[in-house]
């Protein structure tokens, strides 16, 4: 068409020149002579008057020279369409053959296509240029595309094999291709950009997720390493570098994290979750760490981590296995989001306002939604920090996984430990290594300033009846024992008591409470509670407006009981599980009360809910106990040995009371089988331990929550159906 084009561009000039002669030499040949209507100057074009003859062999020329141009366009017109439809032919074939060779061949071949179509793209201007020299043949495309629309309207039948050849799409001259081609990007790139070198990089470079998406399928054909060479400067350092943002960050690798990981993500499927512990290891649950791993005939259960619960079940101490996590370094990509853990990382600073923190190793993590769930750490005496590094080498605090198997080899090999503290810990610690002491020559001990075990909490009597039962477990007891001083002698530690007794160990374990962590107060502005200590947070448990804390370090607002602090795995779970669905929108209050359990083995254990403090005024119900009133017994029935991970928020709504009537009740019976301790402030029931009572927790919740006084605890307590057999 260019050729037309220039014949026409230089026979213009010519046909409109001859055709205005013709109308005036046609005007004076057949009008009269008077007729003849007098023309301006201006409007005539130069030649000589008169002379018939000339005129007829200007109309002979004119008609010879259309005649001339029209066969020459007709010829040319036809040779384009011939010379096109043979590179259609050809195209397609190349594309056909290009299907049935290995991967590799159409990588390696590109380049000679490449020269090809630039080849054949080269005869055309050639064959342009006999006309008049135009311009060079990658501007005629373009002139095409904006100056023939009807030519391109008449080839849409030779448009569907370019479909089929993609790559050759920089070598085809019509339009129509190219407009097909536009559209088509968001379907090509899986299969036609793991064939294109040049577009390949590309598409790695701007969206990393179908980079990755991509590489799988890429793995098989050997010019995947070249491609991975290409974008490894950006793969490489991204592979070693943490996320830069996360839309959930929860700072802290405990139990609470956990819960609210899986809270967010029952919520929101496609949730990114990034959690970070200075621990090495993922989430996992502690308190078998001082019962049942004590327990274990396996030898090597301080690698398996493996445990038996009280029913013989085995199950494992960590949430969830490797597999359920995904990496780090792969949370930005992918698609269904996912949960991810950082570990060995800890926050050291954070910036509420800029909405990001920064760790250890001097790397920023923004966020949209952050949770705190630092836990504590464990309290040391201030004797022992003083004694110097010889005594803090042979003392153990226990929290983590660490401790436990330090614990056990250190307990394996020496003679003595002594275990200071009668708590929850203290006790549990003391009956497992008493346990152990059957079993070799070593003496363990336990030392306390209560008069008994768990003094702070039960009731003296009941307390009195616990310390009993751990001596039978073969610990010797020290109650009353305020530690003076702690020194090493010839490879010993002496424990200086203030009344003036003295005792000699191998080793200690400071089992004194739990501190939380509140190391990021200062840097992010965030108030901690000066009686209860850790963050202070409203009954949504929200600190800021995108901030919320679970877990042992959050000291929330009770809508019950006030102001409150817990330090137990049911509190953990729970808090976890609503801070979770309060950062994804759910704005839910904190009012379900937490329980925690204590087990003092397979044959005594209780579990408490409320405020349990034995200086509030307290009433026991107790009934004779029977052979299912057990831990044992009761993971048997409900199949967990973390009793507290099968609790729900579901309080009982009709409990349905014994007819079994109650006998009266005794305080100071010397055999506590089973029953119920109501712990009283104002004449309401605030706290309730279920002592050798399980799966009766919903009762407990729903006597406290309503908050009620109580006339005849008696009563009460036949909702417990304690007095059935």
């Amino acid at each position: 068409m260019l050729k037309c084009r220039n014949v026409w561009k230089k026979l213009a000039p010519l046909a409109r020149a001859s055709s205005t002669v013709c109308r005036q030499n046609v005007r004076r040949v057949g009008l009269p002579n008077g007729r003849i209507p007098r023309v301006p100057v201006a409007h005539m074009s130069t030649g000589p008057t008169g002379g018939g003859g000339e005129n007829h062999l200007y109309v002979l020329l004119v008609g010879a020279a259309c005649l001339g141009g029209g066969i020459y366009a007709y010829q040319t017109i036809k040779g384009d369409q011939q010379r096109y439809q043979d590179r259609i032919n050809e195209i397609s074939s190349r594309s056909q053959k290009a299907a049935t060779e290995e991967p590799t061949t159409p990588i390696q071949s590109e380049p000679p296509a490449v020269k090809a179509s630039e080849t054949e793209a080269v005869p055309e201007p050639e064959t342009q240029a006999a006309p008049s020299p135009e311009e060079p043949s990658p501007p005629v495309p373009d002139v095409e595309l904006a100056a023939a629309p009807s030519e391109t309207a008449e080839l849409p039948p030779a448009d569907e094999p370019v479909v089929e050849a993609p790559p050759e799409e920089a070598a085809e001259p019509p339009a129509a291709p190219v407009v097909e081609e536009e559209p088509s990007p968001p379907s090509e790139p899986s299969p036609a950009e793991l064939t294109e070198p040049p577009p390949a990089p590309v598409v790695e470079s701007e969206p990393t997720a179908a980079a990755a998406a991509e590489s799988p399928t890429a793995e098989p054909p050997e010019p995947q390493p070249e491609v991975v060479a290409v974008s490894g400067v950006d793969s490489t350092p991204a592979s070693l570098k943490v996320p830069s943002h996360t839309p959930y960050l929860l700072i802290g690798g405990g139990t609470a994290s956990f819960a609210a990981a899986r809270s967010i993500r029952a919520r929101d499927p496609g949730a990114k979750v990034l959690i970070v512990t200075d621990e090495p290891d993922l989430p996992y649950m502690r308190p078998p760490l001082s019962k049942e791993l004590w327990f274990s005939d396996d030898p090597s259960v301080t690698e398996t981590l493996r445990f038996k619960q009280w029913n013989g079940k085995e199950r494992s101490i960590y949430f969830q296995p490797a597999s359920f996590y995904i990496n780090p370094e792969e949370l930005d990509s992918a698609e269904n989001g996912g949960v991810a853990v950082l570990t060995g990382k800890k926050v050291v600073q954070m910036d509420v306002r800029g909405n990001k923190v920064k760790l250890d190793d001097e790397t920023e993590i923004s966020y949209d939604k952050c949770l705190i769930a630092t836990g504590g750490v464990p309290r040391n005496l201030q004797v022992i920090e003083r004694a110097g590094e010889e005594v803090t080498q042979k003392t153990t605090l226990f929290r983590k996984i660490e401790d436990f198997k330090s614990l056990d080899k250190v307990t394996r090999n020496i003679k003595s430990v002594t275990i200071i503290g009668g708590g929850f810990l203290g006790s549990e610690l003391a009956c497992a290594l008493g346990r152990r002491s059957h079993e070799s020559d070593l003496e363990v001990i336990q030392m306390y300033p209560e008069k008994g075990n768990m003094g702070k909490v039960l009731p003296e009597y009941l307390s009195n009846w616990t310390t009993e039962k751990v001596k039978r477990e073969g610990v010797k007891v020290i109650t009353e024992a305020l530690v003076k001083s702690v020194t090493c002698k010839d490879d010993k530690l002496e424990i200086q008591l203030k009344d003036g007794r003295l005792v000699k160990t191998d080793h200690i374990v400071a089992a004194v409470g739990l501190e939380p962590n509140v190391d990021l107060a200062k840097s992010a502005g965030l108030e901690v509670d000066s009686d209860f200590g850790g963050y202070r947070v409203n009954a949504e448990l929200q600190a800021r407006s995108n901030i919320w804390v679970a877990g042992d370090a959050a000291c929330f607002y009770d809508i019950r009981l006030g102001r409150r602090r817990v330090e137990h795995h049911d509190h953990a779970v729970v808090s976890g599980r609503l801070a979770g669905e309060n950062m994804t929108g759910a704005n839910k209050p904190y009012w379900h009360q937490s329980m925690f359990w204590s087990d003092l083995g397979p044959d005594v254990g209780y579990e408490a809910i409320g405020i349990v403090d034995s200086s509030l005024p307290t009433v026991g119900v107790f009934a004779k106990a029977t052979a299912k009133d057990t831990p044992k017994a009761a993971t048997e029935q409900s199949g967990t040995g973390i009793r507290s991970e099968s609790e729900t928020e579901d309080t009982a709504t009709s409990p349905v009371a014994s007819s079994t009537p109650a006998p009266a009740m005794e305080q100071h019976k010397d055999d506590y089988g089973k029953g119920v301790i109501f712990y009283l402030r104002d004449k309401v029931v605030v706290g309730i331990i279920l002592w050798n009572v399980f799966n009766r927790m919903p009762i407990a919740r729903k006597i406290i929550k309503d908050g009620e006084e109580h006339a005849d605890l008696n009563e009460v307590a036949k909702l417990f159906n304690i007095h059935e057999d």
